[in-house]
């Protein structure tokens, strides 16, 4: 089993240290909740709702976004260039390191 590092800033500029474990099949929304920050993930990781959407800060090279998630942040509020839906982003050693930003919410 091996853990890799996350670096999340919440809604209010807070930093969050994360340790993540690679062998769980887990994705970056889970993890967000797991650590109780403020994501609903409401359609449980489906991409069907914009609840866990982040920006990804650092220049990891990330897999493409899926058509399902294109779609879906097209209707999703305070979209940027390096926005991604944390239930997309699989927990890999290849992602040791990322920084991302919680997304406004639009309430």
């Amino acid at each position: 089993m091996s853990d890799i590092k996350i670096k999340v800033i919440d809604r209010e500029d807070k930093e969050h240290e994360l340790e993540a474990p690679t062998d769980m099949n887990m994705n970056l929304m889970e993890v967000f909740k797991a650590y109780e920050l403020p994501v609903e993930g409401t359609c449980g990781g489906m991409a069907l709702c914009s609840t866990c959407h982040c920006y990804v800060l650092s220049e990891h090279k990330l897999p493409d976004a899926t058509d399902d998630e294109e779609d879906m942040l097209d209707q999703a509020f305070f979209v940027e260039d390096n926005s991604r839906l944390g239930c997309q982003l699989k927990i890999s050693d290849d992602i040791n390191g990322l920084v991302v930003k919680l997304a406004p919410t639009a309430d």
